[in-house]
């Protein structure tokens, strides 16, 4: 019995793949939808929250911590995780770990959960809202 294997494909391939079933959010669509009571995720490494500065009201949640917190249905939930049709924007530093951290959302069942087009320079570059890490 032979099983067939998917061809590989590279990574700026599967990107568009999966970037294709998310409605992908520029950083003033994102600020429009948080005041409207999307939750903004900052999924960037303490290093850089430090550097740059953190999103008012975005919950921190490392990357490798995001399923857990977000499941509405597990025990390591966060409180923000109140259903599946939460409204979650992923935000990492660039904009591109966060697209597949949404598709792994969307997996979970937040069917709406999407990423912000360049992460998190994209929306200090527009002069959204920013403040120090040490605050």
């Amino acid at each position: 019995m032979s099983s067939q294997r998917t061809p590989p494909v590279g990574i700026d391939e599967f990107l568009d793949r999966v970037r294709a079933d998310l409605d992908r959010l520029t950083a003033a669509e994102a600020f429009a939808e948080a005041t409207e009571g999307a939750l903004l995720v900052d999924i960037r490494y303490a290093a850089l929250r430090d550097r740059d500065g953190l999103i008012p009201g975005a919950l921190i949640v490392e990357r490798n911590e995001l399923e857990w917190r977000l499941d509405p249905q597990g025990s390591h939930r966060a409180a923000e995780a109140t259903s599946h049709d939460l409204r979650v924007v992923v935000i990492c530093n660039e904009g591109y770990a966060s697209s597949l951290a949404a598709v792994s959302l969307r997996q979970l069942g937040l069917h709406r959960a999407t990423d912000l087009i360049g992460g998190f320079q994209a929306w200090r570059r527009e002069g959204l809202p920013v403040t120090p890490a040490t605050e």
